[in-house]
């Protein structure tokens, strides 16, 4: 009902003495429209409730607000109304006012709904607040504005843009940011001199027309270079300079790319944090009347201190996103690997929203007998510490798996190096990381894996069909107390084995029936015959729906290789001395079938040292295995656990040169354990190097 509101006690007028506004209010239907009007209102306006009530409330705050003051005012109002958040408290600056000590309203807002939940009125109250010299409302909510929103991105571009889109055009009609070179990289700004090349390059820019003027610096563009003056040192020491067209001129050498057409009155601040200079904001007024005062330079030198400490966490951040995006590239091995046992395609992806960089990672160890581990792992974790970790836990792995444990016994090393690495640092924050270790071994077509807290891998067969490897995962490492277990699967040549971190799956797997089933059909899908690993991996990558992956991702893709049938050779043979003479011949002419007569007197000396060596210490029965591809690799098992130990004999020994003539004979050679007994090998080039016999002596 349109209408005067209750009595709220004295009213006054703007500039009429005192007295304080007491409780005046107005009631406001949904389109701003005064359908109720109180005593203290129509005081303050001289008007009564019957002549305002049904007219616009814009027109009325007109008539007793500072210009500068109404629009922001009606905006504000718009919004309580919109979201039905209420305003409370702002500072208008009544009409009249002068310099430092004004008098100012107190206006406060708040929606009042309609039955349904619909937005119904607005109740504005407010009260004199008397002489006080602070800020203005257009002030105070342009320094809010500004708290909302610069800071809210780690990219230093983005926040120069966001600065001057908020200056136009609540300060001025044309706003440029510039920022010093190579701020955008993370690194730090030059110390410039008194004058001469600033190393500014325009960054963002912002018209109150729209389109930037095409006859000014445009962003991408270098500063040109500046005359010394004292404008320039007050800049260079964080304070905000007032310009004019003529100063402007002399500061940079009547360059016509930093004067706009029109331009009167102009500000120029920098971008001022921790000492540095890390780029500078100007504003221009072109078609607002008003020159800028020191008031106006205060705020934009507020308002750029907070941009500035924006920019600086941002090239900060940029800085060490760098720095361990680096390290973990250098961390990481070769993308592509060719070997015996497979084809193998690694891709790392960092989340593309500023998270930072984990410790995911992935890795290819080539393995005697042409067997190959496969592994991927995540650290807890983003930065340079879950980096660091990271690579010393792919250095673990190398080492424990040029001991040829298996799968089983290498996690639980791993297991107590994690937990050791915990205790080295702040307890409060332990090492705890995921892994997954594989390892394939082309000749028997198997592969054998292990996971500690890590997601399975997926398998793809050569007709097309996929398996999620039925793993049984044990906790992730660095909790400790916990058993691991080693899952067997065969795999047929030109399988595609799919290992991978948990940002791949992370957004399906909460869904425990369809989680699965995705990651079976991408993969599947990815991996389509005909496809290479490089385009497989890449289609996984992209396989989003446009949405970025909300953690980083490892993924390795191995294509499986099968040693041919013929490449191979075994015999097993009593533990008696006759049969080192039986081993040697058995070798010798399986290299003669094998067109490898040059690598016969090696491989026999080899053969009939292992041999004896087993018939001596370990006992029956003794395997014999002879395997061909890139090298020649003879293996003697034993049931012994017994570590063979390479020694140097004396002159006058009769034996002991047994391993040491291996060694000579040799590329490498090791051992390794199994569930009964050990193996160990020896591995040769095909056309075997000269000997000098005389060194056994």
């Amino acid at each position: 009902m349109h209408g005067p509101l209750g009595d709220d006690g004295d009213g006054g007028v703007p500039g009429g003495g005192g007295r304080g506004l007491s409780a005046a209010a107005a009631v406001l239907d949904a389109d701003g429209v005064v359908v109720g009007w109180s005593r203290g209102a129509a005081d303050l306006l001289d008007r009564s409730a019957d002549a305002v009530c049904g007219h616009s409330f814009r027109a009325l705050l007109a008539d007793v607000l500072d210009p500068g003051d109404v629009e922001a005012a009606e905006e504000a109002l718009r919004l309580v109304l919109e979201t039905g958040t209420p305003w409370a408290g702002r500072a208008l600056r009544l009409k009249g006012d002068r310099d430092a000590q004004v008098r100012r309203a107190s206006l406060s807002a708040v929606r009042a709904d309609a039955g349904d939940g619909a937005p119904g009125s607005v109740v504005v109250l407010w009260n004199e607040a008397g002489a006080t010299p602070s800020r203005s409302f257009r002030e105070r909510d342009l320094l809010h504005r500004a708290a909302t929103r610069i800071g809210g991105s780690l990219d230093a571009v983005h926040t120069a843009q966001t600065l001057a889109d908020l200056l136009v055009p609540a300060l001025g009609d044309l706003a440029s940011v510039e920022l010093a070179d190579g701020v955008g990289d993370g690194d730090e700004p030059r110390r410039a001199d008194r004058g001469g090349d600033l190393h500014l390059t325009r960054t963002a820019v912002a018209s109150a027309a729209g389109a930037w003027p095409a006859s000014l610096l445009q962003p991408g563009q270098s500063v040109p270079r500046v005359v010394a003056s004292a404008a320039l040192t007050e800049v260079q020491h964080g304070r905000a300079v007032l310009l004019d067209p003529s100063r402007v001129a002399r500061l940079f050498g009547e360059s016509r790319l930093h004067l706009p057409e029109g331009g009167h009155s102009a500000m120029w601040a920098p971008l001022f944090a921790r000492g540095l200079v890390l780029g500078t904001v100007a504003v221009w007024r072109t078609d607002q009347p008003d020159p800028f005062g020191e008031e106006d330079a205060d705020l934009l030198t507020e308002i750029a201190s907070r941009a500035a400490l924006a920019v600086d966490n941002a090239r900060r951040y940029t800085r060490e996103h760098r720095a361990a995006l680096a390290l973990q590239q250098r961390l990481l091995p070769e993308a592509t690997t060719d070997t015996p046992a497979a084809e193998t395609k690694g891709l790392y992806l960092p989340t593309p929203d500023g998270a930072g960089i984990s410790g995911d990672w992935y890795d290819v160890i080539p393995l005697p007998s042409f067997r190959a581990a496969f592994v991927v792992g995540d650290v807890a974790g983003h930065g340079l510490n879950a980096t660091a970790t990271m690579g010393r836990l792919r250095t673990a792995v190398r080492t424990l798996a040029d001991l040829e444990l298996d799968p089983t016994e290498l996690l639980t090393h791993l297991d107590d190096l994690a937990h050791q690495l915990g205790e080295e640092t702040d307890a409060a924050s332990p090492v705890v990381a995921t892994c997954l270790y594989a390892v394939h071994d082309p000749v028997a077509g198997r592969c054998a894996v292990a996971s500690a807290g890590h997601p399975p891998p997926v398998l793809v067969r050569p007709d097309g069909t996929t398996e999620v490897v039925a793993v049984t995962p044990g906790a992730p490492l660095g909790v400790g107390g916990t058993l691991f277990e080693t899952t067997v699967v065969d795999l047929a040549e030109d399988s595609v084995l799919v290992l991978y971190t948990d940002g791949l799956v992370e957004r399906h797997l909460g869904d425990a029936d369809g989680g699965w089933e995705w990651l079976r059909h991408s993969v599947a899908t990815a991996c389509a015959p005909g496809r290479t690993l490089e385009e497989a991996g890449r289609a996984l990558l992209a396989g989003f729906d446009g949405a970025p992956p909300r953690d980083d991702i490892a993924l390795l893709l191995a294509r499986a290789r099968a040693m041919p049938a013929d490449h191979t050779a075994s015999w097993e043979f009593p533990a008696e001395p006759t049969v080192v003479a039986e081993a040697r011949q058995a070798a010798a002419r399986q290299l003669a079938t094998w067109g490898l007569d040059e690598a016969a007197f090696a491989t026999e000396l080899i053969v009939s040292e292992l041999i004896t060596n087993a018939v001596r210490y370990a006992g029956g029965p003794v395997g014999l295995r002879l395997i061909r591809d890139t090298t020649l690799v003879c293996e003697v098992t034993d049931p012994s656990n017994t570590q063979p130990r390479l020694r140097r004999a004396r002159w006058s020994d009769e034996g002991g040169r047994g391993l040491f003539l291996v060694a000579q004979l040799s590329s490498r050679w090791g051992s390794r354990y199994g569930p009964r007994g050990k193996t160990i090998w020896a591995e040769q080039p095909l056309v075997p190097a000269e000997v000098d016999l005389a060194a056994f002596l």
